[in-house]
């Protein structure tokens, strides 16, 4: 199955750390990263879409970041 997840966070180091963390989980970059501004919190943030080759088949109730 192919699995997709948009992995967003503050534009700091931890959205780095979050989608290097998956990187080594075997999920692969999706496109590319996007940036918006956050104006309820003033901060810009970051997202990135990722996707992964498993086994097994689909369900809604898969938990995508154990993967």
């Amino acid at each position: 199955m192919k699995l997709y997840r948009l992995l967003t966070e503050d534009d700091t180091a931890a959205f780095c750390h979050k989608v290097s963390e998956a990187l080594n989980r075997g999920w692969e970059l999706h496109g590319s990263p996007a940036y918006a501004f956050d104006a309820a919190r003033g901060v810009m943030r970051c997202a990135q879409a990722v996707v992964k080759e498993a086994e097994g088949e689909y369900s809604p109730d898969l938990k995508l970041g154990a993967q």
